[in-house]
């Protein structure tokens, strides 16, 4: 008798496990390719914009270019943005100094009126602006409050992020990206 072989159909099973175990690489590589093709296009460039900040300075993101900038939209009649406003004031008192910048858009109607003693009574230490047409809708609809953009520090969109953030998760956030 001749020398002793798996039965074909042994044989058989075996290719197929390895045509099986190759198709599965490669459904798994071309996840991965459109999982990181989907994540390097959420990057977009940030809109520059320009506007006059309570204390009467200008805010021009183009100029914070090298920094991380966070653009929070809020007003002071929302409970969730009233509550995450004591986080970020820590955050920023902490890491300004290592490239931070947190401007907040306050979509308030009565304007200064009502943000200006708002601002003064929380204490906020970072630029808010009242946004113009541009700065309303060059970021896109805002659907809910607070919306809040992260922008890395080569100025692109890297991470939005709509309701309230806890101190926790945002300075973890701001680590990330200084």
């Amino acid at each position: 008798m001749g020398e002793l072989k798996e039965p074909l159909h042994q044989q058989d099973l075996t290719t197929d496990r390895k045509a099986v175990n190759v198709k599965n690489l490669f459904v798994i590589l071309l996840a991965v390719m459109i999982t990181a093709t989907a994540a390097m296009g959420q990057q977009s460039k940030a809109p520059n914009f320009k506007a006059s900040a309570a204390d009467g300075s200008t805010v021009e993101l183009q100029k914070l270019k090298g920094k991380v900038v966070v653009v929070n939209y809020w007003a002071t009649w929302c409970g969730p943005c009233r509550q995450e406003i004591p986080g970020f004031i820590d955050v920023y008192k902490e890491y300004k100094s290592k490239g931070l910048e947190i401007v907040g858009v306050s979509l308030d109607q009565s304007g200064w009126e009502v943000v200006k003693p708002y601002i003064a009574k929380v204490k906020i230490n970072y630029p808010v602006v009242l946004p113009d047409d541009v700065l309303k809708s060059d970021y896109g609809e805002i659907d809910a409050i607070p919306t809040t953009f992260f922008v890395d520090k080569n100025g692109n969109i890297v991470d939005t992020h709509v309701g309230y953030m806890d101190k926790a998760s945002f300075e973890k956030k701001i680590k990330s990206l200084l």
